[in-house]
């Protein structure tokens, strides 16, 4: 084989692209990645879900430190250090980065730089930042380029004071109010964030309620920590305009019920409103490449209209989440490699990585009474559990959905500290088809805060221990 001719071209080095490639690579196929930020990891690792995460630990210890080292019998003189936490959240992305381009070392995979288009099927041809071109040929191309942050009509962002998720991770002094637009995950998290560092944060989303999708008792819960927090919510409001002046930002808003018009002042603010998928200069449309709203289409085996042309990720169908894209990357090459890859979409779960974490798998509620299925539920307030008592927390619930005939668990939904490791026994447990009493009969250790999933099977069948 030459060596610009590959097995797999895979064009997107984020959490789907550079799995994918190293999967691939293990299953003995000649790998070459491509990406033209400059640094792998993608939007997650990047400006994403690793810097958020990064800022989230810090101004989680910062919020303990001045609001609650007290409770604990600890005294302490705090103060923030701005530059320095953005310098860890930096550091901590530069060593993932770093530690991806070594995992392609060490499993042979081909790191191109530059921006990648695809002529015709079998050709990549990638666009250094020097302006010099060349020309990969390969078997099979897998497009993994994720999604961008989906822009608000008529309000431009300069990432300075109307910003983007990006903007919102690198703010060079904690802003005296900030709008968020959108209480989706992002809004919500980056919105705590900044709250926790001293912002009078506002959020504003154009639904009656927060978390569009999740079941709905668990995202109020999640509203009601964060209000406790400091957190403002204004639900059911359209944002019309968003105009810049005298170094503060007026925002016009319009209640999507009533009509009435009411106007926002703000340092920052940052529109979350969602994300969309990033084809851009991939020569989709011309390559035959079949869309929908911008969305890449595929079949089951992830191959898009154009044979030999795969796609996966944020800028296919389904959710927009990191571990989906990495599930979907190692489905896609161990099936080009002749083995039997596959992804239970029904079991990709969502954390929001707030405090107190909100984790959810599985059905909700409300789907379930759409769709017209028998269920019961248990719950456990975090409250009664012995270990949050003893962390000093008492917001949230594990809640467990069984199917009323058979007891199979049918969704799980928790609002907790680290809901989100929490929630991965369930995740396991609805993957083997467990039912309620499956896990209310598994021992937990004594004193965990997995003890409340326990609880929440128990209370399944009404029998809950402890509350």
């Amino acid at each position: 084989m030459s060596e610009n001719q590959y097995d797999l071209v895979v064009i997107g080095g984020g959490p789907g692209g550079y799995v994918a490639a190293i999967r691939a690579a293990q299953l003995d196929m000649k790998v070459a990645c491509v990406e033209g930020r400059g640094t792998l990891g993608g939007t997650c690792l990047n400006v994403g879900c690793i810097p958020s995460k990064a800022l989230l630990q810090s101004s989680e210890k910062y919020a303990d430190a001045t609001k609650h080292f007290a409770a604990h019998g600890i005294k302490a003189s705090v103060e923030l250090d701005l530059p320095g936490m953005l310098g860890r959240k930096d550091k901590v992305v530069s060593d993932l980065t770093q530690g991806i381009e070594f995992l392609f070392k060490k499993n042979g995979v081909d790191y191109v730089k530059g921006w990648g288009r695809i002529p015709a099927a079998g050709e990549v041809v990638v666009a250094a930042e020097d302006g010099s071109e060349q020309t990969l040929k390969a078997k099979s191309i897998l497009i993994a380029t994720g999604s961008e942050s989906t822009p608000l009509p008529g309000i431009e962002t300069d990432e300075k004071q109307i910003v983007t998720s990006t903007g919102a991770l690198s703010l060079e002094s904690v802003p005296e109010k900030m709008v968020v637009i959108g209480a989706g995950v992002i809004g919500l998290e980056l919105g705590s964030v900044w709250s926790r560092l001293g912002s009078q944060v506002t959020v504003v989303e154009y639904l009656d309620r927060v978390l569009p999708g999740m079941d709905a008792e668990t995202a109020k819960l999640g509203q009601r920590a964060l209000t406790k927090q400091g957190l403002k919510f204004k639900l059911g409001q359209k944002v019309n305009s968003a105009e810049k002046a005298d170094g503060k930002v007026k925002l016009s808003m319009e209640s999507v019920k009533k009509g009435k018009i009411e106007e926002l002042e703000a340092d920052v603010v940052l529109v979350s409103i969602g994300r969309r998928a990033f084809t851009n200069g991939l020569g989709l449309e011309e390559l035959g490449v079949a869309m929908e709203r911008g969305v890449i289409q595929v079949d089951e085996n992830f191959q898009t209209s154009v044979p030999g042309v795969y796609a996966i990720g944020d800028c296919v169908p389904g959710p927009m989440l990191a571990h989906k894209a990495e599930e979907d990357g190692v489905a896609c090459v161990e099936t080009l490699a002749g083995l039997k890859g596959h992804v239970n979409y029904a079991l990709v779960p969502g954390v929001v990585y707030t405090h107190p974490e909100i984790a959810t798998v599985g059905k909700s509620e409300e789907a379930l009474k759409e769709d017209g299925v028998e269920y019961r539920v248990g719950k456990f307030p975090i409250s009664a559990n012995s270990r949050a008592r003893a962390m000093g927390e008492s917001d949230g619930h594990a809640k467990i959905i069984a199917d009323a005939a058979t007891d199979k668990v049918l969704g799980v939904h928790i609002v907790a500290p680290m809901a989100g490791e929490l929630l991965s026994e369930a995740v396991l447990a609805m993957e083997f088809g467990a039912s309620a009493e499956d896990i209310a009969r598994t021992c937990h250790s004594h004193p965990g805060l997995g003890e409340a999933v326990k609880e929440a099977a128990l209370a399944v069948d009404g029998r809950a221990i402890h509350s």
